[in-house]
Formats: C-alpha cells, sequence, structure tokens
C-alpha cells in the first residue's frame, strides 16, 4: 500500500482549485495528470525582469517592469495593431503594441493620462521604443509575472503565468518527507532535503544543485528497484541446466567457419550460469555482425540436452521469422524441434502448435510477444532468450519468465553497443558479456558521405553495381512525401528508382501488412530483387550477404545508433560492402560530428557512448525506462555522473537478507512508490 504521507501528490489535477475539466484535458497533453507530475515539470529557464523608473537604450531586447503614463492611442486601421502611446516618469516615449485589440479594450484596460505597471520585453521598432502585448497592472497590485519566472514545458491553451500558478498549487500538497540519501553524500554535494530541493528547482536556485539531488533520488530510486529484482531472482530457487554436448558438439563441428574467441568466451559465461540453480540474468551485447545468434541457439540446445524448453522472443515479426530461418538452417539434420508463433498464427495452426508446446512436443518456441501471453503454456520452460532487449522491459520479461514452473534462465541480447553508465542505469539486475570480436573473413564496411546534389552519380553507381549481379538497399527516412516537398521519401523513391531499374526494385515500410512486408523481404533474400528500398524497418534482423551496398537518403536526420545498425545490414559476407550517407545542404553541428564519426569508425562502442553525449539516453534505448515510467529528471550528464554513486547507495540501503528496514530503508520505501518504479513496489508487497 502507498504510503499515506504521499498521497496529497496523487491527487488528480481536477482537484486543484481552478482547474476545470478543459485545462484538465490540456495539462494531459503534456501527461500532468496528478500533482506528482506537476511537481516534477521543472522548468527549462528564468526570464530575468529589470525593474526600472526610466527606460534608456541600454534596455533593448530586455524583459523589464516599468510604470508608464498612457497619453494616447492609435488604432490604425482595421488590419494594423493597436498602439498605445506612453511615458515614462523621465519623457521617455514608449509604444505599447497590441494585435487584435479594440478601441475599446484599450480605453478599458489603459485609461489615457492613468498609470499602469507594464510587464514586457523592451524592443526598437525603427526610431521608437516599444513593448509588444505586455502584461498590464496598476501601480500598487501585487506583482503579477515575477521578477525572475520560471519559465515551463507548455501546450497550447495553457500560458506560462497559468502553468506556474497551477505547480505552485501542486507544491503546496508536497510534504516533507524522511531522508533516504546515505548522510555522507548530501554532506558531500550540500544538498537541501527533498522538499527544499523541489521548490529551489522550480525557482531554479542553487546552480543546479536541487536539480542534481533530484535526479540523483531517481536514480537512487531505479537502482534500489533493480537490486530488489535481481535479490528476488536470485533468491528464488531455480533449475540448473547442465547440457551433454550431443546436440551443441555436433552443431559447432558442422559451422564452415570457426567461433571467435569472443563467442566461446561468452558461451562459456552462460552455460556455467546455467549449471547453477540460481537462475541466470545476463545482458549479452555485441555489435552487429558479431555472432549473438549462434551464441543464443547453442545455449538453447544446451537447456534442450538437459531436457528443458527454451524460448527466443524477438521483437518484431520480420527479425521473429528472421531468426527461425537462421535457426533451422543451422541446426538441418539436428533432432531439434523449432516451431515459430507470431500474433498472424490463428485457428487450427496455432490451436495444434500451443498443444504441442504444452505437451513437449516444441523444444525451442520462437516468436513475438505473442509466445507469453495468457493462453500459452509450456512443459518445462528452462531459457528464456530476448533479443533487441532494449525493446522489452523488466514486466515483460517477468511476464515470459513466469510461464516457467520454477523461475527460468534468462538471455538478454542486444545489438546496439550500450555505454557503461547506461548499462547500468537499464540493466544494473544482470551480469553483462560482450562479444566484442567479428568473425573471421568479415570486410570492414567502407563508409562515405556524398552530397543529395550528386544524385545522378549516386544512381549511375548503383545502376553499375545492380549490372554486377550486386544487390543494394537505400534507405529514407519518410514512407511518403510532404507538403513541403520533402522527396526523402521511400515511395516517392522507389517510384523513381522502378522507373530506372525496372521491376527489380521492392518497397517494404511500417505501414504495410505484415505478409506484404515479408514477401517483399522473401523476394529481396532470394536474390529476385535487386534493391530494396525502405524505412528503418530493416534496421535489425535482415541477413542478405550477397547485398553489399547501403545508401541511406537525408543521413543526417538519423541517429548515429540507427546508422550503425542500418549499416550493419551489409558486410555480412566476404566480399567488400560499402555505406553511401547522403547529406542534405544545410547541416547542423551536431549532423556533422555524427557523419564525421561514422565515416571514421565501425566500433558499436566508440559510436554508442557518442550517441549518448549528442542525443541523450532515451533517445538510445529508444523506450521506456526498464518498462517503467521514463526518466523525468536524470538527464545523461546526471546519469553519467551519479548512476555509479546511486549503485553504492542503494547496495547500502539493503539490509544482509535484501530487506529495507531501519529508518534510511523505510524512507527508501517512500522513495520506490514517489518514482513509481513499481518493479521495486511489487516485490516489496509480495515480501
Amino acid at each position: 500500500m502507498r504510503p499515506a504521507i504521499l498521497n496529497p501528490l496523487f491527487t488528480e489535477t481536477a482537484a486543484l482549485k481552478g482547474v476545470g475539466a478543459a485545462l484538465v484535458r490540456q495539462l494531459a497533453r503534456l501527461k500532468l495528470n496528478r500533482a506528482l507530475d506537476l511537481v516534477f515539470h521543472l522548468p527549462v529557464m528564468a526570464i530575468d525582469r529589470v525593474q526600472v523608473d526610466q527606460i534608456d537604450e541600454s534596455l533593448v531586447g530586455r524583459p523589464i517592469v516599468v510604470v508608464l503614463t498612457i497619453v494616447r492611442h492609435d488604432s490604425g486601421g482595421p488590419r494594423s495593431p493597436l498602439r498605445a502611446r506612453a511615458v515614462d516618469s523621465g519623457g521617455q516615449w514608449v509604444d505599447l503594441v497590441f494585435f487584435g485589440q479594440s478601441g475599446a479594450w484599450a480605453r478599458s484596460k489603459l485609461p489615457i493620462q492613468q498609470q499602469r505597471r507594464i510587464t514586457g520585453k523592451l524592443d526598437r521598432y525603427g526610431q521608437s521604443l516599444q513593448i509588444s502585448h505586455p502584461e498590464i497592472a496598476l501601480p500598487g497590485e501585487p506583482m503579477g509575472p515575477m521578477l525572475r519566472e520560471p519559465v515551463y514545458p507548455l501546450t497550447e491553451g495553457v500560458s506560462n503565468r497559468r502553468m506556474g500558478q497551477i505547480i505552485g498549487m501542486a507544491l503546496e500538497r508536497a510534504p516533507e518527507l524522511p531522508e533516504w540519501i546515505e548522510p555522507s553524500v548530501l554532506e558531500r554535494h550540500q544538498w537541501l532535503p527533498w522538499r527544499g530541493a523541489l521548490a529551489a528547482a522550480h525557482d531554479l536556485q542553487g546552480e543546479g544543485k536541487a536539480n542534481d539531488r533530484l535526479a540523483y533520488d531517481e536514480l537512487l530510486a531505479n537502482q534500489l528497484a533493480l537490486l530488489l529484482v535481481r535479490r528476488d531472482t536470485r533468491m528464488r530457487r531455480g533449475r540448473a541446466l547442465a547440457g551433454d554436448g550431443r546436440l551443441t558438439a555436433p552443431l559447432i563441428a558442422s559451422l564452415p567457419w570457426t567461433m571467435t574467441g569472443a563467442q566461446a568466451r561468452v558461451l562459456a559465461e552462460i552455460t556455467g550460469d546455467m549449471a547453477q540453480s540460481s537462475p541466470m540474468l545476463r545482458l549479452v551485447q555485441g555489435d552487429v555482425g558479431s555472432g549473438k545468434t549462434l551464441v543464443a541457439l547453442l545455449a538453447m540446445l544446451t537447456a534442450v540436452e538437459a531436457g528443458a524448453q527454451a524460448a527466443f522472443l524477438a521483437p518484431t515479426e520480420i527479425l521473429a521469422r528472421q531468426h527461425y530461418a537462421t535457426i533451422t538452417k543451422l541446426l538441418g539434420a539436428l533432432p531439434v524441434r523449432v516451431a515459430i508463433l507470431t500474433g498472424r498464427d490463428k485457428g487450427k495452426v496455432r490451436a495444434d502448435l500451443l498443444d504441442d508446446l504444452a505437451m513437449g512436443r516444441i523444444d525451442i518456441l520462437i516468436g513475438t510477444h505473442a509466445i507469453f501471453q495468457d493462453a500459452v503454456d509450456y512443459d518445462d520452460l528452462g531459457l528464456v532468450v530476448v533479443d533487441e532487449q532494449h525493446r522489452f522491459g523488466v514486466a515483460q520479461r517477468l511476464l515470459l519468465a513466469a510461464k516457467a514452473k520454477v523461475p527460468p534462465h534468462l538471455i538478454a541480447m542486444t545489438a546496439t553497443p550500450i555505454p557503461r553508465s547506461l548499462a547500468l542505469t537499464n540493466y544494473g539486475e544482470m551480469d553483462g558479456s560482450q562479444i566484442d570480436e567479428l568473425p573471421p573473413g568479415r570486410q570492414p564496411i567502407e563508409t562515405r558521405v556524398t552530397a543529395v546534389e550528386r544524385m545522378d552519380e549516386v544512381v549511375e553507381a548503383l545502376g553499375r553495381h545492380l549490372a554486377g549481379g550486386g544487390q543494394a538497399y537505400w534507405v529514407c527516412p519518410l514512407v511518403e512525401g510532404t507538403e513541403t516537398g520533402d522527396e526523402a521519401a521511400a515511395e516517392l523513391r522507389a517510384t523513381m528508382l522502378k522507373a530506372r531499374f525496372g521491376g527489380g526494385v521492392g518497397l517494404v515500410h511500417g505501414r504495410m501488412k505484415p505478409a506484404e512486408k515479408d514477401a517483399v523481404m522473401a523476394s529481396f533474400s532470394a536474390g529476385k530483387l535487386g534493391l530494396l528500398v525502405a524505412t528503418t524497418v530493416i534496421e535489425v534482423g535482415v541477413d542478405v550477404p550477397n547485398a553489399t551496398l547501403m545508401i541511406i537518403e537525408a543521413a543526417e536526420r538519423f541517429g548515429l545508433a540507427q546508422l550503425h545498425q542500418l549499416r550493419g545490414r551489409v558486410g555480412r559476407g566476404p566480399g567488400r560492402s560499402v555505406c553511401l550517407l547522403l547529406r542534405g545542404p544545410d547541416l547542423s553541428e551536431t549532423a556533422k560530428a555524427r557523419l564525421k564519426l561514422m565515416r571514421e569508425t565501425n566500433d558499436g562502442f566508440r559510436i554508442a557512448e557518442e550517441d549518448l553525449r549528442l542525443r541523450g539516453a532515451g533517445e538510445i534505448l529508444g523506450v521506456r525506462q526498464s518498462g517503467e515510467a521514463a526518466f523525468r529528471l536524470a538527464d545523461p550528464e546526471r546519469t553519467a555522473k551519479f548512476v555509479g554513486m546511486a549503485r553504492d547507495d542503494a547496495r547500502l540501503l539493503l539490509d544482509r537478507d535484501g530487506g529495507l528496514d531501519g529508518a534510511r530503508g523505510q524512507a527508501a520505501r517512500v522513495l520506490l512508490y514517489l518514482f513509481e518504479r513499481d518493479a521495486g513496489v511489487a516485490l516489496l508487497r509480495s515480501g
């Protein structure tokens, strides 16, 4: 049960004074549904106003507060702005400019020969000083806009002033909370208590220390939840799965290549974990083309050798079918029963498959999220492999694990190399392994950057490539063109290229039906199509060794991680591969840095570190944090700075038995509820 002290913060916005149904809907667009959401909706900057008696040129461009005497009104015609001429105490003239207002409004709000306190930005227009759409008040009234006003992220219909008023009401509901941070950490950083830090963050005081403290709180809550998940998994007795080699040995012997040292090392780490009764939780990172699928297959065969079933979870149907094809090809004639289950499977086919699975007649099940739906039962699930782990959260992993009689072993894989701070933030409950070698014979991909003005030359070179029997990808950031004439769209580009190269051009994008996408992909994989025009749906899981040319149009619109993943679709065979990045004419400094790095390196881990610096953690992962609420306060810089310290502090909070006792432990329970780390809260409830 949520601690009662937090109840005022979990009040709906509709309960706040003056917040009606329309405003509730407007706030909901910003996901501000409760007082809690409002107090964590921090300002992005402040407007510092200067209160003056007299105006001079030095104030142009600055927000000011000044008392003026209104001298005359000038409506200027039906389409012209209303101007009110005013003068300060020293005789300096200034025009107050309003669009869409009438003379009657001016006579009411700005009566002639009356003084008004005017708040707004002073500008110069021709020979005159002016203030457009200022705030108006009587000289003796309380200040409306403050001299230092926080500026909040807004939505249509909600002014900054109104947002500040609503947040002020929410802040009044924020209670004094018990302290959960280690005292030495508080003293070292000179951080305020939680409520004081919250108020200071909204007032933009303290040179960011308040925001540091709040970000640390969020990281501490996350690390504590991850440690509780890890503790719970480790404390549950699982099942030791030790293979006998009858399946893995012949598969390894049949490979036309030798496994890399990194593959062998990671496989040994996995099989060592699986041989223990404590359930394995291991994150396997491997760059594109490093051979993660083979390692996962050997781990699943180890489970089958030990008499258990294995499940392989992929994020998309295309990727699931790609893995199914790859795995069945690798297995050859080995006596292993493999099946695939996706949301597309219906009727008797699905019913028969589910019956076989429940009766133990399927050894390895590959599929999308359909494989952990309620109707799916396993006979003896012993190992779960989650591919592209960043697309699944803790909650989804636990759903699949619940399909087993005892907690199964779990491998999470990702082809997006993750910086250390980000891995600790999102996968802190897991042990980590890295496949940091590429298989022998893989040629490094040559990356070039070319201006879009050279499109004709690029198409000519593509024609020569296709005429020589090669295959190629052409990736666009959009599905269809826009009203502004943007042609970097897959449908437009496919039409143009089909006119040039005929029927050997295929098109695939996310709006197509799954069956249509699969049919095009199958034709390309079989060599029936020479060119595949696509969006980022081919970012993962597409393996066509004969495709050795990747053209990415408007490359500056993609993030580094996406560019690296797309580039990884080529270079999958022994031949030389080229990735051509077509750039637009106007590049930001960030875009220039991205393209330069792509040209310089194929190292996914270096690229990931730079992507974290340039874009931030949320964009690299592209999903909600650990399957729970996204980080509100911990930006990438603060995450990198504080996550290790938060991890250590979280360990100190847990007692020898992994519980939360003592005053600080009880405060940490409040922290988990405050930041809604649902996995940790659920484990606390279950004891």
